[in-house]
């Protein structure tokens, strides 16, 4: 983002005073993230819901590939068990999983 497309992100606070909100949410929702200003500071971000929950979600599969790293990194060098022993040991074929539907965890 260069200095002209920050600058024309930044709203001062006033302006909600001065009752520009709904335009100010609308403009949000349309361009971005918007910087309210409050005595020529930065004091807030001003993003849509579904921008909102976009980077919610980063957030959180970021936080799930971290903790995946870790548990990669600890048991590095440790033998594992192959999948397919796995299954014979739980009685589970190809087929049932091939026919199970998807799960979403959350």
């Amino acid at each position: 983002m260069g200095q002209a497309d920050v600058l024309d992100r930044l709203v001062p606070i006033t302006s909600f005073n001065k009752g520009h909100a709904s335009r100010i949410f609308e403009r949000a929702r349309s361009a971005g993230p918007l910087f309210v200003l409050k005595n020529n500071a930065p004091e807030a971000v001003i993003v849509s819901p579904e921008e909102f929950a976009r980077m919610s979600e980063a957030e959180e599969n970021y936080a799930l590939l971290l903790e995946a790293a870790e548990r990669l990194e600890a048991n590095a060098g440790r033998p594992g068990t192959p999948m397919a022993d796995v299954m014979e040991e739980l009685g589970i074929t190809e087929a049932e999983l091939d026919a199970a539907e998807d799960v979403e965890l959350a």
